[in-house]
């Protein structure tokens, strides 16, 4: 092998270009003087006046309109028909043993019993909202509902 026949392994690095007519550097084609050159300057964005219009609401991202109060799981009187014996307890704990319910983040959840169905054993509710019709029927079939919030 002679001295000229030597080949380099890396080619030489070429600096890139800058806005000074080359391709497409820093500002090149798209001018840059005036007040943007200068050092302070502020352009005060049109739609500024329309931002500063909205009322701020500060943290609810995506859930801004989501509401803040958990809503309790609804159970029809059909199910606890099916899996509560005459003259049990109709509690979370006591739904949440029986699977009809399951527990969110880690919390036993609100429970609210609704009408649908029909019932034909007493039971004692407590601890969860009932509402009118199925307070009626829960009464109707001799059994009492305490301790709850009726809606």
């Amino acid at each position: 092998m002679q001295f000229h026949q030597l080949k380099r392994v890396h080619k030489n690095k070429t600096s890139a270009q800058v806005g000074r007519g080359g391709k497409r550097g820093k500002t090149s084609g798209r001018g840059g003087k005036g007040q943007t050159a200068r050092s302070g300057h502020k352009i005060y964005p049109q739609i500024r006046d329309m931002l500063k219009r909205i009322p701020k609401l500060r943290g609810r991202g995506k859930q801004s309109f989501k509401s803040f109060q958990e809503k309790p799981t609804p159970i029809n009187l059909d199910m606890i028909e099916k899996v509560y014996a005459s003259g049990s307890t109709v509690s979370p704990a006591t739904l949440l043993t029986a699977k009809l319910i399951s527990l969110q983040s880690g919390k036993v959840p609100l429970v609210k019993i609704l009408g649908k169905g029909t019932l034909s054993k007493k039971l004692t509710v407590t601890g969860c909202t009932v509402s009118v019709s199925a307070k009626a029927a829960i009464e109707k079939a001799g059994g009492v509902v305490h301790g709850t919030k009726t809606d």
